[in-house]
């Protein structure tokens, strides 16, 4: 993390090189990196439970669609498909990038696969285009452009990311535990969210939340080491106590009870069922190249803001802003994309919810081979992996996007309007409008266009200007009729 950000968290732990693990700290740099083991083991338990829901939620998502033949996904065979998927890329991360890095099939993705592409097609085929929006990232990766468009970006409007990053997670944190909620149309107001379920807070579930932020908080204060697990755990063992003698009726996706039957065999029927080019004779070339471009948009921006905002935290970076051996973080991610689409589970990316484990100090690619570890638990053990609710686990993205904040904000140069504008402008979007990629393209349109009104144009890097309007054709598809 950050040097302020690390002042608040709890004390690090004196790193060594016990001969237990002597091999596992050169390979993973544990030491190097200031870590030891028992933190990014504790890391990867923290980002995994931060993470897990969405073993519940994108079978959903996914399973609620239908294709244009009226077919619908199997809600057992998408469980399957989502954790197998997870398992394989966030194992592949941790060897390969070294980072501690998670990955899952990807939210927003995943609602335009089901809501944009396969209404169109088949689901084989819109999940091959899934599969092609994968290739042209690792393309992209192998030619250096996406590094090139990465290392453009100036470091103010990278801490600006990094911070949007924060009050993105700090949002989906507070929306997930149910201590806001969206208005409904019905009530007839602009105003988008409220308090709780009705403007107030009510219900157990609700104070499990707070509950755990606090005792989250308190614990980050008094500087105890796993401080997000053990709120975690002690949160969900209160959620247990809590279900079993008040019967709530609903704590959303996942009921924090012993499940009756812990062990659920997988069912791999979804793997590899993908028709690369199929799509293209349903809606034609020209939208299904529209298509490819807009799950490749939403892929490479949302991963390229997590790594960023990750990254710095975790202290990866150099002083440029810039993390070393990045090409083969981003290849990764082009690999989890194509790998999402080949197991039906839509494109896989990297999870802010990473920042739980940062948090815990984890610092290196072993965190992640406990958390794909426990996803791959999680194929045989998913009652058990998805007992954990999100009143529980969301506390952790409350404190890590307050350390994310406290960390980066002054690091910004807010003198210079034209840098210090573009970090508002993503910092403010990405919560506002849910999404880390919106919060990028905003961000870049404003710093071009501002660079330029302020006769600095010669400063901004070609790749900005090349990415501000491919972002600025992107929001104007829809009046252009290309959607």
């Amino acid at each position: 993390m950050s040097t302020s950000a690390t002042a608040k968290a709890p004390a690090p732990e004196q790193p060594g090189t016990p001969p237990a693990y002597g091999a596992l700290d050169r390979f993973f740099k544990i030491s190097e990196r200031g870590s030891t083991l028992s933190r990014e083991i504790r890391g990867g338990f923290a980002t995994f439970f931060a993470m897990a829901y969405i073993i519940v939620l994108n079978p959903i998502i996914l399973g609620s669609a239908k294709d244009m033949y009226g077919h619908q996904l199997n809600g057992g065979q998408l469980v399957t498909a989502t954790v197998v998927t997870a398992a394989f890329t966030t194992l592949l991360m941790g060897v390969i990038g070294n980072v501690p890095i998670a990955l899952a099939a990807g939210l927003g993705v995943n609602t335009v696969v089901a809501l944009q592409l396969a209404p169109r097609m088949s689901w084989p085929d819109a999940m091959g285009m899934v599969v092609l929006a994968g290739f042209v990232v690792m393309l992209l990766v192998a030619t250096g452009l996406r590094e090139r468009v990465m290392n453009a970006v100036p470091l103010g409007l990278r801490k600006g990311i990094a911070i949007g990053i924060g009050l993105f997670i700090m949002m989906i944190g507070l929306v997930d535990s149910g201590f806001v909620s969206r208005i409904p149309d019905v009530a007839n107001t602009t105003v988008p969210l409220q308090l709780g379920a009705n403007g107030h807070l009510t219900g157990w579930p609700v104070l499990v939340f707070v509950l755990g932020t606090l005792l989250t908080l308190a614990l980050i204060v008094r500087k105890v080491p796993g401080a997000i697990l053990i709120s975690i755990v002690a949160m969900t063992v209160l959620g247990v106590v809590i279900n079993a003698v008040a019967h709530v009726p609903s704590w959303g996706l996942t009921t924090p009870e012993w499940p009756g039957n812990p062990v659920s065999p997988p069912d791999f029927g979804l793997l590899g069922q993908v028709s690369l080019f199929g799509g293209f004779s349903k809606v034609g070339v020209l939208t299904g190249v529209l298509f490819v471009f807009t799950v490749l948009l939403s892929c490479f921006f949302d991963a390229m803001g997590t790594i960023m905002g990750i990254s710095d935290e975790a202290k990866l970076t150099d002083a440029q802003g810039q993390m070393p051996g990045i090409n083969k973080v981003l290849f990764v991610d082009g690999i989890a994309v194509a790998a999402g689409g080949a197991s039906s589970s839509s494109a896989t990316t990297c999870f802010v919810e990473s920042t739980a484990g940062v948090g815990e100090g984890a610092r290196t690619g072993f965190a992640n081979i406990v958390t794909g570890g426990l996803f791959t638990l999680a194929l045989f053990l998913t009652p058990i992996a998805t007992m954990v609710p999100s009143q529980a686990a969301t506390p952790a993205l409350i404190a890590v996007g307050f350390l994310i904040l406290a960390g980066g904000i002054k690091e910004i140069d807010w003198a210079d309007y034209t840098i210090a504008i573009p970090a508002f402008v993503t910092m403010v979007m990405m919560p506002f409008t849910y999404s880390i990629t919106n919060g990028i393209g905003m961000g870049f349109i404003t710093f071009a266009l501002l660079r330029l009104a302020a006769g600095r144009g010669r400063e901004v890097p070609a790749a900005m200007y090349v990415v501000a309007g491919v972002f600025a054709f992107y929001y104007l598809m829809p009046a252009l009729g290309l959607t």
